[in-house]
């Protein structure tokens, strides 16, 4: 069980630190919103780490350590890791599962760029979908079909993301644009980073985006209704609200650059009230066909991991590689940039 002065800890990082879950996470039952509180705290430490730091490789291996000492049942004395430890053992949490987020927060620290959408798609799965997979457990859902749209789900809002910080990330040396639609609009990226502007090619390329997410959007609802009676008000809340952070680029033009776009609390009410609405409509309406779409192929290995029922130890090769990686780049940057 999570400590109650662990939870009202992770409880007051949500409500500072994420305002579109916080909103959402209300309408959750307890049982499901107490220890998604804790995975989401666990998962913002993790993201804030590294996006913030400045050795962003370092803290990678830093949250690499602190997962094995989790799973192994010692975890770091600090609120989020005993709490996500006590969700490890009470859920058989997979490790596949928050290995995929520490994959994808080692990609940023690699700096990757990604050449296509299903590369961007990779990424998404890593940094979002993984999370909506543990949401899943939490929930003790271990369908298959379900699982697939709930990473349906993690990936679209990942994209409206992407899509709203163009500005913010190009300011940051970051670039989550695909490059060869960059390419395809005779854009360098680099050039892009140094002088980053709403041109119509930057606009088409966010509307792009929020096209694919919008796609992803409408298959995710399918798997709503395979999540507990009393969960789904929660869930479809946060997936018309992010969606909505999306429609408030469009409404901007597809400028994410010249300006960030924010929703505001009347809206978010709105979106929640659509959200009754929509889980009452579940209840009593057939079961749409999406529901047995196939996974995306970028988060395949998602669905098998949680799919299992049994907690998956041992780390994916692919996490394994990408981490060797960083710990040779660390060890580099630790001899004055010398080969060991």
């Amino acid at each position: 069980m999570i400590r109650p002065d662990d939870l009202a800890h992770c409880r007051e990082v949500i409500r500072t630190g994420s305002l579109s879950f916080h909103a959402a996470s209300k309408l959750l039952p307890a049982n499901v919103r107490d220890p998604a509180l804790a995975l989401y705290a666990f998962c913002r430490l993790a993201d804030d780490e590294v996006d913030e730091g400045n050795n962003k490789t370092a803290a990678v291996l830093r949250l690499r350590d602190r997962l094995d000492l989790a799973y192994a049942g010692r975890p770091l004395d600090a609120p989020e890791d005993r709490a996500f430890a006590a969700i490890i053992a009470e859920y058989d949490m997979p490790r596949a599962l928050p290995d995929a987020l520490l994959e994808g927060l080692a990609w940023d620290a690699q700096e990757r760029r990604y050449a296509t959408l299903s590369d961007v798609r990779a990424y998404s799965a890593r940094v979002a979908s993984a999370v909506g997979a543990m949401m899943c457990v939490l929930m003790r859902v271990r369908c298959a079909d379900t699982l697939a749209r709930a990473c349906d789900l993690g990936v679209a809002m990942q994209l409206t993301n992407i899509a709203r910080d163009v500005g913010e990330d190009a300011r940051a040396g970051r670039i989550y644009l695909p490059t060869d639609w960059l390419a395809g609009h005779d854009m360098d990226a680099d050039a892009f980073l140094a002088d980053p502007r709403p041109t119509p090619q930057v606009r088409a390329m966010t509307k792009a985006l929020l096209r694919e997410a919008d796609h992803l959007y409408r298959r995710s609802e399918a798997g709503i209704s395979g999540l507990p009676r009393q969960a789904r008000l929660g869930i479809w809340a946060a997936r018309l609200i992010y969606a909505g952070i999306g429609g408030q680029v469009t409404r901007q033009g597809y400028d994410s650059i010249g300006q960030r776009a924010h929703t505001s609390r009347a809206q978010k009410l709105v979106w929640i009230g659509q959200a009754g609405v929509r889980a009452l409509g579940a209840g009593v309406m057939p079961r749409s066909a999406l529901i047995f779409a196939d996974p995306l192929p970028e988060v395949a290995f998602l669905v098998d991991a949680a799919c299992q029922g049994q907690p998956v130890r041992r780390r994916m090769t692919s996490v394994l590689n990408t981490l060797a990686d960083l710990s040779a780049r660390e060890m580099s940057h630790g001899n004055g940039g010398q080969s060991a």
